[in-house]
């Protein structure tokens, strides 16, 4: 078996959510005179590739220690909604079904095409990235819980839709466009969409479940759109942790790795070395 990374590169660049502690580093030791570096790092748990846990919003749930690797690893899917979404748009459970076929209990890990604007990648542009994304409705939650879902993984900045999070009032000019927008295309005004009850739905509803979520993934995603994979996630032993960054990978045998990398040959790449969201998808 070979792994393809689908996690983002890490570095005091990489923005955290909205008002979220940043990645900070700083050498507590150098080589001169000590013999060794050595770095204290600070941040956020939310905070490029990482995967929300339970208690993040759902006081009794688990932690990421108690997160076991039946559950982080497993059959799932990756499904390309990019040619179906753009700016503040709404996903539903019949893009998804449309472009693959969900079992019962996969991991779901959904391709928006939002990740281009992600630090790493030559159209970076954070507010695109963090504010602009397409999310899901209610329809979708109660398509996870009926299908079952193990988890999701999205390749922007949250699993909810951004105007159905704090974000709507942190950032009333992009709130502005997104309302025309709503107006325009669902001939109904955020509010009406997304209603008080509804507020951040994906970590609300969900996580009591025990369905939570990834966030900010990427890497080589694109070279495995709308296929059925191997997936784990792999975030600390957290003991207490609410959430925690991660590594998320896709777990290939040797005859399809050998065709994705001749694939990735073909593909413009991030100065990372990771593949460059095509401009053709939004």
């Amino acid at each position: 078996m070979k792994i393809i990374d689908l996690t983002i590169p890490l570095g005091i660049g990489t923005p955290a959510w909205p008002t979220y502690e940043p990645l900070q580093v700083k050498y507590f030791k150098r080589l001169a005179p000590n013999g060794a570096n050595g770095q204290i790092v600070t941040h956020s748990n939310h905070l490029g590739t990482h995967l929300d846990g339970e208690i993040h919003f759902y006081t009794p749930g688990k932690d990421i220690a108690s997160l076991d690797f039946d559950f982080l690893h497993g059959p799932g899917v990756v499904v390309d909604l990019s040619d179906a979404v753009g700016d503040y748009d709404i996903y539903t459970s019949e893009m998804i079904e449309e472009r693959v076929d969900v079992h019962e209990g996969d991991i779901l890990i959904i391709h928006t095409g939002y990740h281009r604007y992600g630090w790493d990648q030559p159209k970076a542009d954070e507010v695109r990235y963090m504010v602009k994304h397409p999310g899901p409705d209610r329809e979708f939650a109660q398509w996870c819980l009926d299908k079952k879902i193990s988890w999701i993984g999205v390749d922007c900045g949250s699993a909810d839709h951004p105007m159905n999070t704090i974000i709507r009032d942190w950032m009333p000019r992009e709130a502005k466009e997104a309302e025309a927008h709503f107006q325009e295309v669902y001939g109904k005004s955020i509010a009406e969409v997304f209603t008080a009850d509804k507020y951040q739905l994906m970590h609300i509803e969900l996580f009591p479940h025990g369905i939570i979520h990834a966030e900010c993934l990427g890497g080589d995603i694109d070279l495995l759109l709308n296929e059925r994979v191997e997936i784990g996630c792999f975030p600390w032993r957290f003991v207490d942790g609410e959430s925690c960054i991660s590594r998320i990978v896709a777990f290939v045998d040797d005859e399809q790795y050998a065709k994705l990398m001749e694939k990735k040959k073909s593909l413009e790449l991030t100065r990372f070395g990771d593949c460059v969201c095509p401009t053709k998808q939004i």
